[in-house]
């Protein structure tokens, strides 16, 4: 199963780099170096079916529609309960082209259970990335202080520098 950092890097995959959105999963190669280093096989369908999930997980998670993507990454796809000696186990039966897909969306959906309202998009308007709030008061609002907080930050000061009346 994905776990949060692989689910981060495929949410991450379309980053604004100089004012415009790359799609760093356009490469074949590397969707196929992600897959395989998450225990997928690479290949077209599997690629297909990665960047449908992606896409439908990004606009999910900055709250547009996206039901039907998910719909079709999901279709006939079943968890089934297996005893085992640490309790009960799940199997996942999915076709071996979407399996990783399937995950990607679990992944998402187990990260909304465990930390409810933590996985969310950046508030820079100019950037796609999200984010993981891990911290206690759930109160971070950028990908990146460095990045991100800091050029709000700035632009906030730098306008109300600009509205302030000079001192007479």
């Amino acid at each position: 199963m994905l776990d949060d950092q692989a689910l981060m890097q495929a949410l991450n995959s379309t980053p604004v780099v100089d004012g415009g959105r790359q799609d760093l999963w356009s490469d074949d190669h590397e969707v196929d170096r992600w897959a395989r280093e998450h225990g997928g096989l690479g290949g077209d369908e599997e690629r297909r079916w990665l960047r449908t999930a992606r896409d439908a997980l990004q606009a999910v998670t900055a709250g547009e529609p996206a039901e039907s993507g998910l719909s079709r990454v999901l279709a006939g796809v079943h968890r089934v309960p297996r005893p085992s000696t640490s309790g009960i186990e799940w199997d996942l039966e999915a076709p071996a082209e979407r399996r990783l897909a399937v995950e990607l969306v679990l992944a998402w959906a187990e990260v909304g259970e465990r930390m409810p309202d933590r996985l969310r998009p950046c508030e820079n308007p100019e950037c796609r990335l999200f984010l993981l709030d891990r911290s206690r008061a759930n109160t971070a609002r950028w990908c990146s202080m460095k990045t991100c907080g800091n050029r709000l930050k700035a632009r906030r000061h730098q306008a109300r520098v600009r509205e302030t009346p000079e001192a007479r």
